[in-house]
């Protein structure tokens, strides 16, 4: 059963957070230098919830129907999971996301593991899931709500009331719970366990031979774990990978030379099925992805010092995108929320 299905159907059910601890890994035949790069990528063993917003069961279902009710939006129409739907690795698969004001600047992220995110969006502009959560909602090109009338507009439909009364006993429904449930329930979206994973809990045969070289490449070679690295395959940082367009990201609110056209690493995690890549979705697939860093990114300033030509082979380039490929966790289905009902008028 998939990691996220698991800990998802828990958390509804109130029972455990913990997923599958792995085995201890079998000898391998390729020594242990392999084995310590194994080590590193070993999922935890629970998801972190912060001590001001713990994890509940109300506040988790609450938060889910949220996440998927278009009544958050100004004109009714959109919802978070308009630009995060499951189907499509909690991304939109567009090259760039589209708002109630038009094409978006960039590409929607996905929100896969975010509870282990410590800054968030591609420029690192909020601190918090608690802190995004509401950011789309009075964005004028997102879903265009004026957070003044977020609450009052939910106060119309009676199922909110009691569900917050529940979530948030004592305090109810304001605008602070709104964004604390929707966290909650993304810190439950969590990447399932993968062909990846079997093979680093000892599982020889989970991936292929081309896998494997793909992922001693991968630590060694292409350098790529210099900034994917750890179960979740990102450093949580941000980097010029030497795209060449005129975003100039992290700058913006961190403005360092060197952070000039630096973005989020994003997780590699379900990777697969999340093309097009980069913050522009400007690469169409992994093979492209793996070009762009084999010739090394557009020379500037700002471009990062992990960033160089990496003269890789032919077979080379097709064992990495092996590796990537076996990143891809396993997936049920997501089930939709029941969303809550406005009250009938009196007499109805």
């Amino acid at each position: 059963m998939a990691f996220a299905r698991k800990f998802v159907t828990a958390l509804l059910a109130a029972t455990s957070l913990l997923c599958l601890t792995p085995a201890a890994p079998a000898a391998d035949p390729a020594g242990p230098s392999l084995q310590a790069m194994k080590r590193d990528y070993a999922r935890p063993t629970a998801v972190p919830f912060p001590a001001d917003n713990p994890y509940t069961v109300e506040k988790v279902r609450l938060g889910q129907q949220l996440f998927f009710d278009p009544r958050l939006s100004g004109d009714n129409t959109r919802s978070c999971a308009t630009c995060h739907n499951p189907a499509l690795s909690w991304g939109d698969g567009l090259a760039k996301g589209i708002g109630t004001g038009g094409t978006l600047g960039r590409r929607s992220p996905t929100i896969l593991n975010l509870a282990w995110a410590e800054l968030l969006m591609w420029d690192g502009r909020k601190d918090s899931l608690e802190a995004q959560a509401l950011g789309p909602i009075e964005s004028g090109m997102e879903m265009n709500l004026a957070l003044k009338d977020v609450v009052p507009k939910l106060e119309k439909v009676d199922g909110y009331r009691t569900a917050f009364a529940l979530a948030f006993p004592g305090e109810g429904l304001t605008l602070a719970n709104v964004a604390k449930a929707i966290a909650t329930y993304e810190r439950t979206v969590v990447s399932g366990t993968a062909p990846f994973d079997r093979w680093v809990a000892g599982e020889e045969g989970a991936i292929s031979d081309g896998a494997k070289r793909g992922f001693r490449l991968f630590n060694t070679k292409g350098n790529c774990a210099a900034c994917h690295s750890g179960w979740n395959l990102t450093d949580h940082s941000f980097h010029d990978i030497g795209l060449p367009d005129k975003d100039i990201g992290r700058a913006e609110h961190l403005p360092l030379p060197s952070m000039r056209h630096a973005f989020k690493t994003p997780t590699l995690r379900d990777v697969a099925r999340r093309a097009p890549y980069m913050h522009d979705g400007s690469l169409p697939d992994l093979w492209a992805v793996v070009e762009h860093y084999d010739k090394g990114g557009t020379a500037r300033p700002s471009l990062s010092p992990e960033m160089r030509p990496l003269r890789l082979t032919p077979q080379e380039k097709a064992d990495l995108v092996a590796f990537m490929l076996t990143l891809t966790g396993e997936a049920d289905p997501v089930t939709l929320p029941a969303l809550p009902v406005p009250a009938q008028p009196a007499g109805f």
